[in-house]
């Protein structure tokens, strides 16, 4: 994975020996606590074990789900839309008191964190609930988008800000939105999409010319960014490359940490766990998810489950485990130039766009292609034998759209061939060959589909019904913005295989972020979020932003108790 730690300095400030606060992680859920705490009054630190700050948090989308939010006309309608859209998605799965306070306190940290520390965001209007079979999913404006940042504000700490994704920048280091990435594509045809991509290209020339990345930080990272900017100016002490082996407890309360160096913080106030689940831990994932298990994670290297440890050796009790454990990408591998892997995720940019399809390992579709990437890794799990599957297209689709790492129109695709990422093969018949699947099965399975996409009905899956599905598809594209047939060859292969990109088991906790006892008791002086918290959604996936939403509202809900304003 990325992030090699020598290549990032050190913190280097004395660590003090006692604060109010002690977060351990730099994830949103971490810095929010932070942040909110010190905007409370405590003296924080943060804690961070890498020599990065930010997490998977920092490599993500960046976007928050918040249900009722002030951008929303009616934001009490909403709620109430919300509550049954959440309770029939969860479906007493998990307990019905913290999805609540998720609902209460969502909006509410949202405004605070906007209004006191200027932590901006911009909604999507058309960003569909992931769910549109349940009933109170909306349409869009839930999802929120953080505003851009000029990275240059964080001076030195630019430099320990952890970077994106590689596979999801532009010229290696150029951050865009999904929004204009969309609209590039129509540089060759569009003076205005031209004019984004040239003043877009300079400021990140510019960057480098100062041997720097890109600047213009978007996504993840704007978000990490600007909490961090905002956390270092309301008085919050930033520490990365610090270990914590263990927590210190006194009469049953936990009222401190010890560093691996022997030193210690002392917290008044109590210690927040934040650090990101384990979906980077061989180990964990072996135990707590599915087979086959996943080998592979777009996480940050540092999630392994070390804070939730932390707790579990303090006392502190695991939620129930769910169906999966885990908040699911299905994505593509590719080994990198420098040996590194790459793990790129098909989220929205090319399952659901008309012309390709996905099957398992008997050529055979098993699930709707344009459904959110958590439904179609549990879809997968759900088949029989659709761990690993296949994603099938045609050169024409690539050129279009893109297949994975791949971006649209180019022009060669030898190296992708070469180095085994791509299958490709003249004939159906012929890819099947290649990559292990029954060629009739294959052959009929393509011309099944096609048939489907010549009327824009897909009878088997309901590809392409759903407002979510279409909002991944091709407007430009009819009858069904997401079914295509498969034009004449050659003919592509990836293959893509479940990755976690968070946990969903995790420490179990009250309304009021604090974690629980085996016996369901408070364990004073210790509160956690993000997914080293048990889901308040018992791992379900609402829509876009799902995760950073309940890391943000539970870590803003525990700095407000540890200042003494816990909401009722």
């Amino acid at each position: 994975m990325l992030n090699n730690n020598a290549a990032y300095p050190a913190s280097s400030h004395p660590l003090p020996d006692t604060v109010d606060l002690v977060v351990i992680g730099s994830g949103a859920g971490g810095l929010t606590a932070a942040l909110t705490g010190a905007l409370e009054g405590l003296s924080c630190v943060v804690l961070e074990h890498m020599l990065v700050f930010g997490g998977t948090s920092a490599r993500s989308s960046g976007t928050v789900w918040v249900p009722g939010n002030r951008m929303i006309a009616d934001a009490d309608a909403d709620r109430i839309h919300a509550e049954r859209y959440l309770s029939e998605l969860i479906d007493g799965k998990g307990p019905e008191e913290i999805w609540r306070k998720f609902l209460d306190a969502a909006p509410l940290m949202q405004s605070d964190l906007e209004d006191r520390a200027g932590i901006g965001f911009r909604p999507f209007p058309t960003a569909p609930d992931y769910r549109q079979d349940k009933p109170g999913a909306a349409p869009g404006w839930r999802s929120l988008e953080p505003a851009p940042f000029d990275g240059r504000e964080l001076g030195d700490d630019f430099a320990r800000l952890a970077p994106p994704l590689p596979e999801l920048m532009v010229f290696g280091g150029m951050m865009v939105t999904r929004a204009e990435a969309a609209k590039l594509l129509r540089a060759d045809r569009s003076l205005s999409a031209a004019l984004l991509g040239l003043r877009l290209t300079m400021r990140f020339l510019l960057d480098r010319l100062k041997g720097r990345r890109g600047t213009r930080l978007v996504l993840g990272n704007a978000l990490v960014a600007r909490l961090m900017k905002a956390a270092r100016d309301a008085g919050v002490r930033l520490f990365s490359g610090v270990e914590t082996s263990r927590l210190i407890s006194e009469n049953g309360r936990i009222i401190g940490v010890e560093l691996s160096t022997g030193q210690r913080i002392m917290a008044t106030r109590g210690v927040v766990l934040a650090g990101g689940g384990y979906p980077a831990s061989p180990d964990w994932r072996a135990r707590e998810l599915p087979t086959p298990v996943a080998e592979h994670t777009p996480a940050a290297p540092g999630c392994i489950g070390r804070s939730i440890e932390l707790g579990l050796d303090a006392g502190a009790t695991l939620g129930p485990s769910g169906c999966d454990n885990a908040q699911w990408f299905p994505s593509s591998i590719m080994r990198r130039a420098d040996g590194s892997t790459a793990v790129y995720p098909h989220i929205v940019l090319d399952r659901a766009k008309p012309g390709s399809l996905c099957v398992d390992q008997n050529g055979r579709r098993f699930t709707n292609e344009a459904e959110s990437y958590h439904q179609f890794v549990r879809a997968m799990y759900e088949a029989e034998q659709a761990v690993p599957c296949w994603m099938i297209c045609s050169r024409g689709f690539i050129a279009r759209y893109g297949l994975g790492l791949i971006r649209p129109r180019t022009p060669s695709l030898r190296r992708y061939i070469r180095n085994g990422y791509l299958t490709e093969a003249a004939t159906l018949a012929g890819l099947a060959g290649k990559i292990g699947l029954p060629a009739e099965a294959l052959v009929q399975t393509v011309a099944r589909f096609n048939a489907f996409a010549a009327t824009g009905r897909d009878e088997d899956f309901g590809r392409g019904e759903t407002i979510y599905d279409r909002a991944g598809g091709d407007a430009g594209h009819g009858p069904n913005p997401c079914l295509g047939t498969l034009e004449e060859g050659p003919y592509y292969a990836v293959r893509l295989e479940p990755t976690p990109l968070g946990t969903s088991r995790g420490l179990a906790a009250d309304t009021q972020a604090r974690v629980l006892k085996e016996d369901g008791e408070v364990l004073p002086g210790l509160y956690v979020c993000g997914n080293d918290m048990q889901s308040a959604f018992a791992g379900e996936y609402p829509g876009a932003g799902g995760q950073l939403a309940q890391a943000m509202t539970f870590g803003w809900i525990a700095a407000r108790h540890a200042a003494g304003r816990n909401m009722t």
